[in-house]
Parts: structure tokens; sequence; C-alpha cells
């Protein structure tokens, strides 16, 4: 039993999907303030930066969210806590 629970968490593919939204948009935030960068437009740059760095910060957020606090919580489950 503890070895299909243990198999369970290591194969589970649920929730690997909602963190790659930081991705998509620290990606755009890239793109932005590279154009931004390369027209010498300051405001497009800073937009750029924000969204980039925001994008960063949201997919550790959205990967803790999703799958690093239901893993955590099955390991917890196994150990009787």
């Amino acid at each position: 039993m503890i070895r299909s629970a243990l198999a369970s968490i290591y194969e589970s593919e649920e929730g690997h999907v909602a963190p790659h939204i930081g991705t998509l948009s620290a990606g755009a935030g890239a793109i932005i303030l590279s154009i931004g960068a390369a027209n010498d437009n300051g405001m497009m740059t800073i937009a750029g930066g924000v969204v980039l760095a925001l994008g960063i910060i949201g997919y550790g957020v959205i990967h803790h969210g999703t799958i690093d606090k239901d893993f955590y919580g099955r390991i917890d489950k196994l150990n009787g806590k």
C-alpha cells in the first residue's frame, strides 16, 4: 500500500499546467522589455520589466500553491501527521 502511494506521488501529473501561466507572462514581459529597450522607449521597457518580474514571482507562487502544497500534504498524510 505504501509503495503504491509513493508511486502515485512521483507519477502524478495534476497541477503541472497552471504554473506555466507565470512562465508565459514572463516570456511576454521579456519580449516587451527587449522591444522597449531596442526602440529607446522608457515606459515600454519599464512595463516589460514589471511584467517579467511578476511572471517570475507568479510562477513560484502558483507552483507552490498547485504542486508543492498537494505534494507535501500527501507526504504528511502518509506519515500520519
